[in-house]
């Protein structure tokens, strides 16, 4: 299986010490990164989470509305049940694209700087 990570080296250097992870948790490029995350995953979590909770409470309570024919044998429902699995994915593949423009380089920036290498 082909994989862009190289595998972990065997005896790796000397690993940071708890100082080192407490300053570059308060850097502000660490706040960067943070907010960067936050600020693109919360509001989409919760922006899927109502769309979710309104598809179970128009399940419940809206049964004619979900009921409602749209083409031959497909309602309502089943065309808002699809679009929950469609909203997912979406929502996967656009953090993927989020993640490696915006998070990812930020992320490496550090990395790279705790192991020494900047």
């Amino acid at each position: 299986m082909a994989t862009e990570t190289p595998p972990p080296a065997k005896h790796p250097a000397s690993l940071p010490s708890t100082e080192e992870f407490t300053e570059v948790q308060q850097s502000a490029e660490f706040g960067e990164l943070r907010r960067a995350h936050r600020s693109f995953a919360f509001p989409l979590t919760i922006a899927f989470i109502a769309w979710y909770l309104l598809y179970v409470l128009l399940s419940n309570y809206a049964g004619g509305f979900m009921g409602t024919k749209v083409a031959g044998n497909i309602n309502v429902a089943l065309v808002l049940g699809l679009a929950q699995f469609l909203t997912t994915f979406l929502i996967a593949w656009w953090y993927a694209r989020h993640a490696a423009a915006k998070l990812d380089p930020k992320a490496e920036a550090i990395k790279s700087r705790m192991e020494g290498g900047a």
